[in-house]
């Protein structure tokens, strides 16, 4: 069977919209018809090789879509089902088995590997291997074959343009500060990057009832959007930002989350903390990538450093958690979104990189 799919082929690249074969489903996969699908700053990174995935593939890990076809081993889902997709897991591992599946030890492996665990790839072109199964999913094709664990199904009436971004780069943000920090009320979170998933720890700052909410980036348009979704204070990126918290705060911040990956910025991160502060750091950064910080000055603060992946959620719990938030009127992470028809991923891709767009949203032609 033939779908069509946007196909990274080299570094600094766009991507090639094209035919591929689909291979038969496996009995645990779900064939899911794409309706929509986010593009995360990881998919660029990987599409420029900071991380190896084997080229040439089908990236994309923010599907939403339709469930056409369900594996023989597969009870929970059927045909018809919406879903939005998230990370891939091995579902028995010890991180697995006690709830922390975004540590589990084979996450690597099955998120960027570019195959199953069998070694087999859902897509061909010319008789060529073409990657697949990225973060289970490879939203970016028409069609894909997931591993069941990786869906959550959702409504009927279910917006996926709008929901598509939930299965990693907001849940990442908001978890970062729901399921990790878990900030008291009146309590002082700073974030670091005012991108989609930096504003989506500042909006779930807000649902936590912090009181002291900072945003720093470099973007003043961000900024503004910040203080409109809960920021109590902003900073410029570049600004002695570290003092100036430590000013305002009377001594430092509680928590405080990383969404940039940059390392020169890392030192003024830890700076910001308060005695016994917590960071939480969610922000990728390419491989052998190496950040320092004074630990003259902040081991007699007690701090704790922690990297965070997707929000330590367990999609089926979290995602439901945050569309309930979100249609309460708490969590507007809708503010973020804007869509492009999926012939102009490389547009969205471009805007994504420059600013213009905070997230974009593919969206998949409908028979």
């Amino acid at each position: 069977m033939k779908t069509t799919a946007a196909v990274a082929t080299a570094a600094e690249t766009p991507l090639t919209l094209t035919e591929v074969e689909i291979d038969e489903l496996r009995p645990d996969e779900l064939r899911v018809r794409m309706v929509a699908s986010g593009v995360c700053h990881t998919d660029a990174i990987v599409r420029d090789q900071w991380y190896p995935t084997p080229l040439p593939a089908v990236l994309g890990h923010e599907g939403a879509g339709v469930v056409e076809e369900v594996g023989a081993g597969v009870v929970d889902f059927a045909p018809g089902d919406r879903v939005l997709l998230s990370y891939s897991t091995c579902g028995h591992c010890r991180a697995c088995m006690e709830g922390a599946p975004a540590y589990c030890k084979d996450f690597f492996s099955l998120n960027f590997g570019g195959r199953r665990i069998d070694g087999s790839s859902a897509f061909t072109r010319d008789d060529e291997q073409v990657s697949s199964h990225f973060f289970g999913q490879s939203s970016f094709a028409a069609l894909a074959n997931v591993p069941v664990r990786c869906a959550v199904k959702v409504g009927a009436d279910a917006p996926l343009e709008t929901l598509a971004p939930l299965g990693c780069g907001i849940q990442t943000g908001a978890g970062a500060v729901l399921n990790v920090l878990r900030p008291e009320p009146g309590a002082t979170v700073v974030v670091f990057g005012a991108g989609a998933v930096g504003l989506s720890a500042v909006m779930a700052a807000k649902v936590a009832r912090a009181g002291t909410i900072i945003a720093v980036d470099m973007h003043e348009d961000r900024l503004r959007l910040s203080e409109e979704l809960g920021a109590t204070h902003t900073f410029k990126a570049g600004d002695p930002v570290a003092a100036r918290i430590q000013e305002i705060t009377g001594g430092g911040a509680e928590y405080a989350v990383d969404t940039t990956g940059v390392a020169a910025i890392f030192g003024d991160v830890v700076d910001s903390l308060a005695p016994r502060g917590v960071l939480a750091v969610v922000g990728a950064a390419a491989l052998g990538t190496q950040a320092s910080f004074d630990i003259g000055t902040s081991l007699p603060k007690g701090v704790t450093i922690r990297t965070v992946v997707e929000g330590d959620s367990i999609p089926q719990v979290f995602v439901p958690r945050l569309m309930a938030l979100h249609a309460a009127g708490e969590f507007p992470f809708d503010r973020l979104v804007k869509t492009y028809p999926f012939e102009q991923i490389n547009d969205a891709f471009e805007d994504s990189k420059s600013g213009v767009t905070l997230k974009p949203v593919v969206v998949f032609a409908q028979d």
